[in-house]
């Protein structure tokens, strides 16, 4: 990532003591599905942009120009960006400060935060997308408003991360969540209307348990949104395999 990316906005010397900058997580999964959506799409990679969405219990999207990844969500710790399965996402760091003040511990605050926020925190019940869908139908408010907001947080990322590209030819999602789930893929996707992505709605419905593929187009942007599902364990195997030869 360029320094502008992963450079926070404090004091240098936290950085050059600490190491406190930017990171990101979910490298070896954005790295697999860009270079497959970059054959799906017959383009060297080298010339591909891509808005990766790795939706799991952890989540995260990254920007990828010209096969390398210029911006990514999570941060110096995986707990910054989206809302997940239990970790909260981007928080006002000021809420740790004002619940340290009314007697929380440190073990309380961080526990609070990776352990019973996100889906769990939100909806009172569950930590698994399917039960937030299930209790969803079933019409229990909790559930529901997790939904809109792990789906509005993503598009507004997805959204961000047309800056950094100078054009865009796929968002890809991927990861449990990404790869299975239709409801929060079609949810996203209306909240990205303005970028002009319509929905082929047989090909969402089709997009799932493995099978991947288009789920939408935009002809304002000449881009796709592709399902691939990721393959982590083989990125690791291959790159480790060559440090073998």
């Amino acid at each position: 990532m360029p320094q502008k990316a992963f450079t926070g906005a404090i004091s240098n010397e936290l950085y050059t003591d600490y190491g406190i900058r930017r990171y990101g997580f979910h490298g070896t999964s954005h790295y697999f599905v860009t270079r497959e959506a970059a054959k799906q799409l017959d383009k060297p990679v080298e010339e591909a942009n891509f808005i990766s969405v790795h939706l799991g219990n952890g989540a995260s999207v990254c920007a990828v120009r010209n096969g390398q990844s210029v911006d990514t969500s999570m941060g110096f710790t995986p707990l910054s960006g989206l809302m997940m399965g239990t970790r909260c996402g981007d928080l006002d760091p000021g809420i740790i400060e004002f619940l340290l003040k009314k007697g929380w511990s440190q073990e309380q605050v961080f526990e609070a935060l990776n352990k019973k926020s996100g889906f769990l925190g939100v909806s009172g019940l569950t930590s698994d997308a399917r039960g937030i869908l299930e209790a969803m139908e079933n019409g229990h408010e909790g559930a529901k408003l997790a939904f809109e907001v792990f789906t509005y947080r993503v598009a507004k990322y997805i959204g961000s991360y047309m800056i950094p590209l100078d054009s865009i030819d796929a968002i890809i999602f991927t990861g449990g969540i990404g790869e299975n789930s239709l409801p929060i893929r079609r949810e996203i996707l209306k909240n990205l209307k303005l970028l002009g992505f319509v929905e082929d709605e047989a090909g969402n419905e089709a997009a799932r348990f493995g099978n991947g593929g288009v789920i939408a187009k935009s002809e304002m942007l000449g881009a796709v949104a592709i399902v691939i599902p990721t393959n982590e364990e083989f990125v690791i195997a291959s790159q480790a395999a060559e440090f073998t030869k």
